[in-house]
Formats: structure tokens, C-alpha cells, sequence
């Protein structure tokens, strides 16, 4: 990794100027540091000169050679030097940074941050998961894997919304169409893969509302039934939503994405969370109660200017994780263009989606003064996942909540409310609250025209959204991809591809190398585009071997390790004793001799730190996907160089295909690494 040199060097480099200058450390800027164009000029350098050139009344070049010739000597710098044109560049001690880098990993010491909750997920408990779910789950266990990497401590929650219209929508197709008791529907369950039942049924009753709307009476009733809890209509709902979850955490498992709590919504209304959020935002007047006007009745929150209108979806009427919470944050930001306000609790009573999303984000950051109960909901290999409770909970439980930054990762559509939560925050009293306080919004998730095709989605040839870039996907328009069906092709048309180079494979590792293969070309497609921008996801992009894709990236690793097993078998040196002798060779590979090429794929390796810093602080993950895209590719270039350059099985010198084989074992860790961290394991063979 690059960054501890970053910092030692910083700060060795601060002391000097500020000795030399006869400055004080605390006034001289950040230093900042970059790569020169070329190996020849340095490892390292910075515009250190240009940015003291005003203050010191010099000229950048003069600046620099002074510094150059005050720096004195630093552990792992071999040289200093000044460039013509007032740049200040570094060159390393290449064999020592990489013997130092190919050292077995030390534990990361924790910052001292606090611990961050990451939310993601969220999917409403009363169907399948679909392909928006996917980009949502993906972009947020990247976050966790990120954070982590860099020594944060997360908890990883995923929000059950179990009181949410969309479940009352499923027990009233039940109960209503269906005309099941609990114990029919217990049955349906055990015999049917019931996310993909419920999924229909859901849109049947959507056509069933549209048939007759006073129907949707009976919607409201089963939702007072719900949350009043203690009817059949209730252990029915209850019911759905476990069995419902359990299907969706069964989906995220196949993408290598699991979680630490499962917060359930109806826990958040029995203990009275919300009751004691209210009582603090009336108390700081955050709230008012509307006593004339279409909002009579109801308690509102004045929105502040600076809010603005909720950002569309580029996909109107998109597949998305939320779509029904989606639909209201916009219907309500419409309704409030006019009065500037928000409607907080209904003049029936009534607490909006954003009341309950403001009483839980309080309890994230520690605010509220209560707690959840918690109760095992699953065991797993590395320990139970636990889910709240409002009662009858266990006492050995881990503490979660009161966390020191919190990550929402929710769809653009939903920006609208995650500021009202900011707002709410700074409406109480705690300004902090709403700085730690992060949306992680991306846009949604459609298809190509191909891929349309594969499933049967294909608008017609001389309609209107055939002339489109992509294909909608959206349930309600009957296009609804579900996740798993998705993962079932790719792996399905990885399986054909590994059949084909390997067909000595036994079924069972050709199908776990295919589903190791499907993962990441999903993943790593949901990843490698901007946040901000619609996915068209195309199928045969995602799973090529070549170009920019996770498949492409996990075939340079396994052309890696093909090469260590050829050279172990013929030379009998393994990876450790191989690196152990590298202290007592000539190291001209690294320094020079040979050109630049193989020391500048390991300068490139060891900026995977750096990456990750950077895509912590920009909360955009393509830049991750891009690098280790771009470390892939510049393995490929180099090992198809001539072979008196880039060689290891064939290179006669010993000590010149020692340096280059512990060269690539850094390249392929540090590639292996990148793939982990956007969740993507690697296979043996491809």
C-alpha cells in the first residue's frame, strides 16, 4: 500500500520547509502529492514550490532545489531531485517497498472515526427482490467492504418496512381474492417458492384495486389491522414478511452480501419511537400543528429553500427499491410545491413514511434515548444475525445503534426525504447529527434491448420505446425482472462458457466456477458505471472475458496463479520461499536495467489504499471498478511484451524471474484484493 508512504513523507517533507523557512508547520499548506508523467522523472513529486512560490517571493525552481538539497535523508526515499520546472520528485527504494509490500499483512489499527451504520437494502417484505435491489445491495456492501478496509467499524442494517402498504397489499390479495386463513397461507408457503408467488399475487391485486376503487378501503383496514396488531389479518402480514425476508436474504447471499441487523419497522411503532421523536420536535418547535387550509389537522414541518424539489429518475415509473415509498416522497413534494411544508403526521393520525424515518435516523446516531429489544433471527457460520424486537428480547445481544456517521443507501428518487432528515436534525439542536448523516443516492437500474429480449421483455419493434437506448424495466408495466432470474441466466451462460475452454470439469466445479463467474459479472457491471447514471445492463457485456468486465478482471488472476503453478512444479519454489530469497538478489529488474515497466505495475498495485480513500470521499465506486480494470489491463500489456522484458517461465537469469514473479504475486494480491472489496471472489480455473 502507497498511503503510509504518502504520510511519512508529508511530514518529513512539512519539517523541512519549515525549518529551512524559519515557518511554523500548522501555517504551511497540505502537501499534496501525485505521480510523474514517467519512471525516469520519479516515483513521486509534488507542486510543493509553486504553492510557496508567493509567500517565499521565489521562483518554484529555486524553492524546489533548495528544499531538494535541505531533505536530508528519509527511510525508503532513495532520491530527491528538482525538476526544471519547479517540481519536487522522489524516488523510492523499489526493492525495499516491495519485499516490504509482499510481507504477510499486519491487522489495520481502527481509526479512532467511531463506528459508521450502513442501511441498504431495505426491500419491501412482500415479494421477490428484483435487479433494482441489486445495484442498491451491491453499491452498499461495496460501502461496507470499503469503510472497512480503511479501518472503520460498520454495522450493516437492513430496514424491514412490514407495516408498509405494499405487505397490507399481499394479505388482502390473500384474504380477499384468495380467500386464505394463516394456515392456508403457511401451506402456499411450504410448497411453492413463495417471493415468486407473492410477486404475482401482488400484481394481481393491483388489478383488483384498478377493477373497483372503493376496494382500496379494504386496503386501509388491513393496514389499521396491521399495525394494531392482535387479528388474523396481522400473524398473516407477520407471517409474509418473515418468510418473505427470508427469501430476500437467501437472494443476497448468491451476490456474497449479508448484514448485521434487521431492523423491522412495526418494532420502530410498538416501542413509540416515533411518540418520543415527536415529543422533541414539537418541543423545539421543528413541528407545528395546521389549523386551516387543505392541511388542517395535520402536523407539518416548514421546508427549508435550500431543499428544492425531489430529482427525478431518469427512468420514470422505474424498478426500484422503493417504489411506493418513492411515489410518496414525490406526490408529497408536489402537494407542498405551494406552502413549503411537509406533512408529518395525517390529520387522521396518521405518522407519514418520513416521520418514522426521522425517530430511526435519531436512533442511528444515538439521539433518541430508547432502544430496541433483539432477538436471533438466523444462524449463520460467522455468528447469529440479529433483528429487533419489541419484546421478550435476549440480553447478550451486541450494542448497535449510536453510531458516529450513518450511510442511507437509497435511490435518487428518495433525495427529497434524506434531506428532510437532515433538516429535522438541525431542527432539534443537533447540526453534527445532520453532517454524519450521508445519503448515498444512484440512479436505477434498466436494460438493453438484448437483454430485454432474453427475458421477453422487448417493447414492440414500431412502439415508441423501442426507439429508446434501453428498455424500462417496471412491474407494474409487467416487465418486472426479478433478481434471482437474472443470476439463474448469467451463471447459466457462464456455465456454457467454462463448459467449452474445460470440458475435462467435473458438473460440480464447473458450476461453482460458473456461479463464482455470474457474481462478478453482475456485481462489477452494477459497480463500474457512475452512481449518478442509469444501468442499461446488458448480459452479454456483463459476462465477456474481455473488456471492462469482473470476468476479465478474475481471468488476469487466474492466468497469474496458472503461471505460479507451472513454475512451482518445474522449479519446486513456492511463493514464501520465493520471496524469502529476494533480500540476496541483484534488483536491476526493479531499479531500471530493464526498462520501467515492471516497477511501475507495482507502483500502480500498491495505489489500491489510495483508491479506496478516494472513493470514501466521493462515495463513487466506478472509480474502484475502473483501477482494478486498469491494474488487469496493465498486467495483460506487460506480460505480452517481448519476452526478454516481461518473461518468468522462460527467463533464464534467476534473480531477473525472481523480481518479476514477486512483481506479479503483488499484482495478483493486490487485483484479488480490489475483486473482494466489490464482493467478488476468484476461481481456480476460467
Amino acid at each position: 500500500m502507497i498511503l503510509p508512504v504518502h504520510t511519512r513523507l508529508r511530514e518529513h517533507l512539512t519539517g523541512v520547509i519549515a525549518k529551512l523557512y524559519s515557518l511554523e508547520p500548522v501555517s504551511l499548506p497540505g502537501l499534496a502529492l501525485d505521480y510523474p508523467p514517467n519512471r525516469d522523472l520519479g516515483d513521486l513529486g509534488t507542486p510543493a514550490a509553486f504553492e510557496l512560490a508567493r509567500r517565499l517571493r521565489k521562483a518554484p525552481r529555486a524553492i524546489a532545489q533548495e528544499v531538494a538539497g535541505a531533505f536530508g535523508t528519509l527511510e525508503g526515499i532513495r532520491q530527491v531531485t528538482a525538476a526544471p520546472n519547479g517540481y519536487l520528485n522522489f524516488f523510492l527504494e523499489r526493492p525495499a517497498f516491495l519485499r516490504d509490500r509482499l510481507a504477510p499483512l499486519s491487522s489495520e489499527p481502527r481509526r479512532d472515526s467511531g463506528k459508521a451504520i450502513v442501511e441498504h437494502t431495505a426491500i419491501n417484505p412482500n415479494k421477490a427482490a428484483h435487479i433494482g435491489h441489486l445495484r442498491n445491495s451491491a453499491l452498499g456492501d461495496t460501502l461496507v467492504r470499503v469503510l472497512r478496509f480503511s479501518g472503520i467499524p460498520v454495522e450493516v442494517q437492513n430496514y424491514i418496512d412490514d407495516t408498509g402498504v405494499q405487505v397490507a397489499d399481499v394479505v388482502v390479495g390473500f384474504r380477499a381474492i384468495e380467500k386464505m386463513s394463516l394456515a392456508d397461507v403457511q401451506k402456499i408457503a411450504d410448497r411453492t417458492r413463495f417471493d415468486y408467488y407473492c410477486w404475482e399475487l401482488y400484481a394481481r391485486v393491483g388489478d383488483w384495486y384498478q377493477q373497483d376503487k372503493t376496494r382500496e378501503q379494504l386496503r386501509a383496514q388491513t393496514l389499521h389491522d396491521i399495525e394494531h396488531g392482535g387479528n388474523e389479518n396481522a400473524e398473516i402480514a407477520a407471517f409474509v414478511a418473515d418468510r418473505i425476508v427470508r427469501c430476500h436474504l437467501d437472494t443476497m447471499a448468491r451476490m456474497n452480501i449479508d448484514y448485521d441487523l434487521l431492523t423491522w419497522e412495526g418494532d420502530i411503532l410498538r416501542l413509540k419511537f416515533w411518540a418520543q421523536a415527536f415529543e422533541v420536535l414539537k418541543s423545539r418547535g421543528a413541528v407545528y400543528l395546521r389549523t386551516d387550509g387543505r392541511h388542517a389537522g395535520c402536523w407539518v414541518m416548514p421546508i427549508q429553500e435550500d431543499l428544492g424539489s425531489t430529482p427525478n429518475s431518469q427512468i420514470p415509473n422505474s424498478q426500484g427499491p422503493q417504489d411506493a415509498e418513492s411515489q410518496e416522497a414525490t406526490e408529497d413534494a408536489e402537494d407542498d410545491g405551494e406552502e413549503r411544508e411537509k406533512v408529518i403526521v395525517r390529520s387522521n393520525g396518521v405518522v407519514t413514511y418520513v416521520g418514522k424515518d426521522i425517530a430511526y435516523q435519531f436512533w442511528k446516531l444515538g439521539l433518541l434515548g430508547r432502544d430496541f429489544q433483539y432477538r436471533v433471527f438466523a444462524q449463520r457460520p460467522q455468528g447469529p444475525l440479529w433483528a429487533t424486537c419489541s419484546a421478550n428480547g435476549a440480553s447478550d445481544h451486541p450494542p448497535y445503534g449510536g453510531a458516529a456517521y450513518v450511510y442511507n443507501v437509497i435511490d435518487v428518487r428518495q433525495s427529497y426525504l434524506q434531506k428532510l432528515l437532515k433538516q429535522a436534525l438541525i431542527a432539534v439542536g443537533h447540526p453534527e447529527g445532520a453532517e454524519r448523516s450521508h445519503h448515498f443516492s444512484y440512479e436505477m437500474v434498466a436494460l438493453s434491448h438484448g437483454t430485454a429480449r432474453e427475458f421477453g421483455f422487448a417493447p414492440a419493434a414500431d412502439s415508441e420505446e423501442a426507439r429508446k437506448p434501453f428498455v424500462d424495466v417496471s412491474g407494474r408495466k409487467g416487465r418486472g425482472l426479478k433478481a434471482d432470474d437474472l443470476l439463474d441466466l448469467v451463471i447459466r451462460k457462464a456455465r456454457e462458457e467454462v463448459g467449452k475452454r474445460n470440458p475435462e470439469l467435473a458438473e460440480d466445479e464447473s458450476q461453482h466456477i460458473a456461479r463464482l463467474i455470474g457474481v462478478a459479472a453482475v456485481r462489477y457491471f452494477l459497480i463500474k458505471f457512475s452512481r449518478g447514471k442509469v444501468i442499461a445492463f446488458d448480459l452479454e457485456e456483463a459476462i465477456s472475458f474481455q473488456g471492462e468486465t469482473g470476468p476479465y478482471i478474475q481471468y488476469a488472476i487466474v492466468r497469474i496463479n496458472n503461471i505460479f503453478r507451472k513454475l512451482q512444479e518445474r522449479d519446486g519454489l513456492d511463493e514464501a520461499a520465493l520471496v524469502a530469497t529476494l533480500g540476496q538478489l541483484p534488483a536491476g529488474e526493479l531499479t531500471g536495467d530493464n526498462g520501467h515497466e515492471l516497477w511501475s505495475l507495482v507502483l500502480e498495485a500498491a495505489r489500491l489504499d489510495e483508491v479506496v480513500e478516494q472513493v470514501i470521499a466521493t462515495l463513487e465506486f466506478s472509480v474502484l471498478a475502473k483501477y482494478a480494470f486498469g491494474l488487469a489491463q496493465a498486467f495483460n500489456a506487460f506480460y505480452n511484451l517481448h519476452p526478454s522484458r516481461s518473461s518468468i517461465l522462460n527467463e533464464e537469469r534467476d534473480n531477473v524471474r525472481r523480481w518479476r514473479a514477486a512483481a506479479v504475486i503483488y499484482v495478483r494480491d493486490q487485483l484479488t484484493r480490489a475483486l473482494d472489496l466489490m464482493g467478488i471472489g476468484v476461481p481456480q480455473r476460467m
